[in-house]
């Protein structure tokens, strides 16, 4: 019988490398004393902090041209270089870099690590320095406006006062959204992608299957492995492989894999990987493990099933944007069933009801929720489109070429 095929015999190595990352990254970080706490929604102050972020490009002479990016839930702040750990490109070079829709010639690109994550911000497998050891269970949950609260705090460290606009998917989207809800002088323009105004019952029950999987690993020690010298990636890997299918479509599944055999011509009337999507899968899960804390998987899970924007501003949307200037962009894709199509007209129909400026597209697209983050020409011309009318409306210069 086949299993999830993880490198068990070296956790003391993995937990080495979490720990460095997530105390002392590298990529900059900027570090909030005692005197600089981040009161969080779950009603206590967290101090001391930290921040750890990518900046590309450079900032010009007004302050005009930051684009924050805010990651999706497996994302991190190297969003157009390679990766520490793996080594493997950033996660949007596709859309990130010189010449390219948010073009690092003419815009500076900032991109934080959230709270609660495990790339150098401040998470559960940060050292708490009352204790010396890794938080662990011990860091209170976060949620997706403390992650802005804690951006907010950065920009304010490295002077910028305002965005030309703020972009990400999925829970990125979610953090663009409680910007321009929260911090609305702050954000000239927004673009939120494959997203959604609050988390579905559905999206919450999923999330939930993916944490008990990993609380029900043997290693996972009640969130202590950290300290006890172990690690849940078995279950943090079928965790991953849970969530990996919801990020897909059927026509991907179907297009990628089908029904074909992986390295064989009949099946094995057994219980190894005999089809080429439940080896696909396995090899999802077991790289995951490597570059991510299996505790701030439940942190992160967590704050995107408790955001629910509406509900901040009696349980309507638009109150949420009532008085915004910033104008918006909102994307989502045909075949998108984790963020579908309804859930972005939600949040343009709350924008138009507060008397927002909102545009709106729906790409056609069989990639599913990923789509935001691969080869989508749709959404690379909608993006160069919507950041060149925000730049020429706040005065920068035009494109060269």
């Amino acid at each position: 019988m086949s299993v999830i095929r993880v490198d068990v015999e070296a956790p003391d190595r993995r937990a080495e490398a979490i720990r460095r990352e997530a105390d002392e990254p590298r990529s900059p970080l900027v570090r909030f004393g005692l005197d600089k706490p981040l009161r969080l929604d779950a009603g206590v102050d967290l101090a001391p902090f930290q921040v750890a972020y990518m900046t590309y490009g450079e900032l010009d002479q007004r302050r005009a041209n930051a684009i924050l990016i805010c990651h999706a839930l497996s994302g991190d702040q190297h969003v157009a270089s390679d990766h520490p750990v793996t080594k493997k490109p950033g996660w949007w070079e596709t859309m990130v870099g010189p010449g390219k829709p948010i073009d690092t010639n003419r815009f500076f690109v900032i991109c934080p690590n959230v709270l609660g994550g495990c790339m150098g911000t401040t998470g559960p497998a940060s050292c708490n320095p009352a204790t010396g050891e890794p938080y662990g269970l011990s860091l209170p949950v976060v949620t997706v406006r403390d992650m802005v609260r804690s951006q907010a705090m950065l920009l304010d460290h490295l002077g910028i006062e305002s965005l030309l606009c703020v972009t990400g998917g999925s829970i990125g989207g979610m953090q663009a959204l409680q910007w321009v809800a929260s911090y609305p002088e702050r954000v000239f323009a927004a673009l939120p992608l494959a997203t959604a105004a609050r988390h579905s019952a559905q999206n919450i029950a999923f999330h939930e299957v993916g944490r008990q999987a990993v609380m029900a690993d043997p290693d996972w020690k009640g969130g202590r492995y950290l300290v006890e010298g172990t690690n849940p990636s078995r279950g943090l890997a079928v965790a991953r492989m849970a969530a990996h299918i919801t990020y897909l479509s059927d026509a991907a599944l179907h297009r990628k894999f089908g029904r074909r055999l992986q390295d064989r011509e009949t099946p094995t009337f057994g219980f190894d990987a005999d089809f080429q999507v439940e080896s696909y899968l396995r090899h999802q899960g077991s790289i995951f493990v490597e570059r991510f804390d299996a505790n701030s998987y439940l942190y992160i899970t967590r704050a995107m099933d408790y955001f629910d924007l509406a509900a901040d501003y009696g349980g309507v949307l638009a109150n949420a944007f009532k008085g915004t200037r910033s104008r918006l962009c909102v994307v989502s894709f045909t075949s998108d069933w984790l963020f579908p199509t309804s859930d972005a007209r939600q949040i343009v129909h709350a924008l138009n009801a507060a008397g927002a400026s909102v545009s709106f597209a729906e790409i056609e697209s069989d990639k599913g929720h990923d789509a935001f983050l691969l080869e989508e020409p749709e959404l690379f011309a909608i993006t160069r489109g919507f950041l060149e009318a925000a730049a020429r409306a706040r005065g920068l210069p035009p494109a060269k070429g």
